[in-house]
């Protein structure tokens, strides 16, 4: 695939720096992809250090998500990111903790900054390797297609003029592409009775 391995720390801050810098300029489609891999990330940096809050989880997600919407103008792109969402995240975390006078129940320590990227559920991960490995199996006019359609949630449109095939021709790879991959994983659940 041609996106950058999602376990990556320095991989994934340019990938979330970049998206951020697009959206800054306008750009809503790298906006959302921002939040959505943001809001994984802080996920699971809150689940770590809340493990007897859980139903806290949420709650902080979206109250750092919107701190970082609404703070957005404030950051510098020539400066990193993780400390700038860190710091945000902390902040969160450490004012819900005052709310509720349980500053003994975080489990993990506050001021880890680059460890809020590390992949927040081991099993995504290991999905995605998965996936890769099932995509790679593929030829270009279905592999191709299926990436920047499905994964990365390009129009078909923008995938024919990304890959130079017709708008029907990554219409078609999607399909046959889907079908091809569903075929193999039966295949190997099969293999595995």
């Amino acid at each position: 695939m041609n996106r950058p391995d999602a376990a990556d720390p320095t991989q994934r801050e340019a990938r979330l720096r970049a998206w951020l810098v697009a959206a800054q300029a306008g750009d809503a489609r790298a906006y959302h992809r921002f939040l959505e891999a943001l809001g994984a990330l802080l996920r699971g940096f809150f689940r770590r250090r809340l493990a007897r809050m859980p139903d806290e989880v949420e709650d902080l997600v979206q109250e750092a998500l919107l701190a970082v919407h609404n703070q957005r103008h404030t950051y510098d792109a020539a400066q990193p990111l993780t400390p700038w969402v860190h710091a945000i995240a902390r902040y969160k975390l450490v004012d819900m903790l005052r709310r509720h006078g349980r500053q003994a129940l975080v489990t993990d320590p506050l001021d880890d900054e680059v460890e809020w990227l590390a992949d927040p559920q081991p099993q995504a991960q290991e999905a995605r390797r998965d996936l890769g490995r099932l995509l790679a199996t593929l030829p270009d006019k279905q592999r191709l297609p299926i990436v920047h359609v499905k994964l990365e949630g390009l129009s078909v449109a923008e995938t024919a003029q990304r890959t130079g095939l017709s708008e029907s021709a990554v219409k078609i790879g999607v399909h046959r592409g889907l079908k091809a991959l569903a075929a193999r994983i039966r295949g190997s659940a099969d293999e595995d009775r």
